[in-house]
């Protein structure tokens, strides 16, 4: 790509960065949270098919991907499930094929009351558009989208397929992505562009989420000492996963992209209920666990490990010891992955480093983070290196989340320089 092509695509997502911003608050306004994902994806749907993209919107089927290597456990039902991917064929087919991944499924408001104003009603103070998802990851979807027009825009295509991939389910299993894989989408490299301040992730943790069901004895509080505390016997339970998430994070347990990292796998006791009634011992007790795991860490090692540590811990408790708790894995299920381990993934880096440089004027820089993307399906069941590249963004998953629309507009430049330095380009 010369300097003239480079300058003319730079300027070129200038020019529609206010439709940019518009498309993203109209996006943002859908409340796509897991199964209500159907007029975002109807939403997205059509503009792709505005912009002159072959659609492809199917309905996700658990018998279709239950058999597949990365499926997780599925969470209620997907009788509303949708994805939707929009290709862009190329005529010459002279450069190498490109995945657009984003999710539109977002995670719940909390209390209204602690935003300060409604999040799904977008709203932009100070170069920041607040509203649930902005930066979680409708931007990078925005931004997919938007890079595509910025070339169009100037008279120029990807000389390579690409496909623009919306996809549900990432926030709780990945199923989603999984899908796009068994419907047959394969390409050279994968970008998705979630919100990690405009740095590259090297890797990426593993992740598991269970439920951990506990039955008590129901006596009226008079009797207490008659009954079995359902809730309070979680506590000893909780205790023992702790101590289990610290034995992980030992040094000589890491990864060695996270070397650095002082406390990489966070445990957390996501949601909690039980009992019926404030003057009866609870008779039962439901607690929902999300633990974390390193790139390489076996997944099936990690569950046998939690089911043994809790089960030792019920041995400890009185009425746990012959009422032993039920376990139940309920979404996550998710392998960790590293960008090093992919030897082929070097020129999509170098790619990305050079549109990166050429709208910054700085290096790229690498970080390993303490989350999970679905970058793991394409680089460990698809051999496709996958970069994970997008926005600054803030309170992602808390309250008034809000992304940077200056950074917006740079990754945006970014990604339309790198499919245009990956793919190639071609004449419309």
């Amino acid at each position: 790509m010369d300097s003239k092509d480079q300058t003319a695509i730079l300027n070129a997502v200038d020019a529609v960065f206010d439709d940019e911003v518009a498309f993203l608050a109209e996006l943002c306004a859908h409340p796509s949270t897991r199964g209500n994902e159907q007029s975002a994806q109807a939403f997205m749907a059509a503009a792709m098919a505005a912009r002159g993209l072959k659609v492809d919107r199917w309905k996700l089927r658990v018998e279709d991907i239950a058999h597949l290597p990365g499926f997780s456990p599925v969470i209620g039902n997907y009788d509303d499930a949708v994805n939707v991917v929009g290709t862009r064929h190329s005529r010459t087919r002279t450069g190498k094929s490109l995945i657009l991944n984003g999710h539109v499924d977002v995670v719940p408001t909390g209390p209204l009351d602690m935003w300060d104003s409604p999040p799904f009603q977008p709203r932009v103070d100070d170069g920041w558009m607040y509203g649930r998802g902005t930066g979680d990851m409708k931007a990078g979807l925005a931004s997919n989208l938007f890079a595509l027009d910025a070339m169009a825009r100037i008279g120029l295509a990807p000389a390579a397929d690409v496909h623009l991939q919306s996809v549900v389910e990432e926030e709780c299993t990945g199923n989603g992505a999984l899908a796009c894989l068994q419907r047959g989408y394969r390409a050279d490299a994968a970008l998705i562009p979630e919100p990690f301040a405009e740095t590259l992730v090297t890797a990426q943790l593993g992740v598991i989420w269970f439920q951990v069901h506990l039955k008590g004895i129901p006596v009226h509080v008079a009797f207490a000492g008659s009954g079995a505390n359902a809730i309070e016997a979680a506590l000893p339970l909780i205790a023992a996963l702790h101590q289990m998430e610290a034995r992980w994070n030992a040094p000589s347990c890491r990864h060695a992209a996270y070397q650095g990292h002082d406390h990489a796998l966070n445990l957390n006791i996501g949601r909690i209920s039980g009992g019926d009634w404030t003057s009866s011992v609870p008779a039962w007790c439901v607690f929902d666990v999300r633990m974390a795991l390193f790139p390489g860490q076996s997944l099936d090692d990690a569950r046998r490990e939690i089911e043994a540590v809790l089960q030792e811990a019920a041995q400890s408790h009185a009425f746990l010891r012959n009422n032993a708790p039920e376990i139940i894995y309920h979404g996550f299920f998710a392998e960790g992955y590293a960008l090093a381990d992919h030897k082929s993934a070097a020129p999509a880096i170098a790619a990305l480093q050079g549109a990166h440089r050429a709208v910054t004027g700085a290096d790229l820089d690498r970080a390993a983070i303490t989350a999970t993307t679905d970058a793991r399906f394409f680089g460990l069941y698809a051999d496709t290196p996958a970069l994970v590249y997008g926005p600054r963004a803030e309170a992602i998953h808390g309250f008034n989340e809000r992304v940077d629309l200056a950074s917006v507009r740079r990754v945006t430049q970014a990604t339309a320089l790198f499919i245009a330095g990956w793919c190639g380009l071609e004449e419309l």
